[in-house]
């Protein structure tokens, strides 16, 4: 296992696609954290009316960081799920499955490496975008002259929970990739939900009185429920889930996904 272990994860760290996406994304959330803080402080924030029609109230100082400080969650998610898909489909996509298996015959054995491969490199992400994404924000609402409550411990704990949910993204994309296999689908798949289907499907939701309760299972919410902050909570458009819930509901993700590239992908001839 450790011999699988250490293989997998030179896989990921003797190319250059990791370090590309970091720091791509490294830069994304700079820019989105930076325009969130300048934005949810002018003109009482995010208030204003709601999907269902209400009056959404100006964010507390506590709100806008909150916000500020897990819009990684809720925005680069995409980062750490495409590494984590990219680390088994890039396998299939030049025959170097082959080989793998040659060496290490027990597949579930390569099925679990990749996994805990697939979580360290996460945690590498998490940490950088949570910290990038804290040290813009907290840099812009320090220029406004609001408060950016680094000192509080329940401050750090959400950055923590932060780079955890993260972290699980790599390990749901690792999931994702042993069940589609094609690389440039696997890419589609993960860019076209993330940042449109879900976005969609949760406001769509938010405007019924029952949506919102549904769209908190949905991938990206528990992710920003692991976080404990959310952009579309903070809005009036979610209701997220306890932190520990949220963490199941991803595990339960990867879980599923994972049986299923076990039963089928890893378990058919591979040639």
């Amino acid at each position: 296992m450790r011999a699988a272990l250490v293989t997998e994860y030179r896989k990921i760290v003797t190319t250059r696609l990791w370090w590309v996406l970091l720091l791509v994304m490294v830069g994304y959330m700079m820019f989105i954290a930076g325009f969130m803080a300048w934005a949810s402080t002018q003109g009482g924030g995010m208030g204003g009316p709601t999907p269902g029609g209400g009056e959404q109230p100006d964010l507390t100082p506590e709100a806008v960081v909150r916000t500020v400080y897990t819009i990684a969650v809720t925005f680069g998610y995409v980062f750490p799920v495409v590494v984590g898909a990219l680390s088994v489909t890039t396998e299939f996509r030049h025959q170097t499955i082959t080989p793998t298996l040659l060496a290490e015959p027990r597949r579930t054995v390569v099925l679990v490496a990749k996994l805990v491969a697939g979580l360290v490199i996460g945690v590498v992400f998490g940490t950088v975008a949570t910290l990038v994404t804290a040290g813009t924000g907290a840099g812009v609402l320090a220029a406004l002259g609001e408060p950016t409550f680094l000192g509080e411990a329940e401050t750090w704990r959400t950055l923590a929970l932060s780079a955890l949910a993260l972290a699980m993204w790599s390990v749901v994309g690792v999931a994702l990739g042993t069940v589609l296999t094609n690389q440039v689908a696997a890419i589609v798949v993960l860019i076209a939900f993330t940042q449109f289907v879900e976005p969609v499907l949760r406001v769509v939701l938010a405007l019924t009185s029952w949506g919102k309760d549904v769209a908190s299972y949905l991938p990206g919410a528990a992710g920003e429920a692991v976080s404990g902050g959310s952009f579309y909570a903070e809005a009036g458009m979610a209701s997220l889930l306890d932190w520990w819930q949220g963490l199941l509901v991803l595990v339960a993700y990867a879980l599923v996904l994972v049986v299923i590239g076990r039963a089928t992908t890893f378990r058919r001839d591979i040639t």
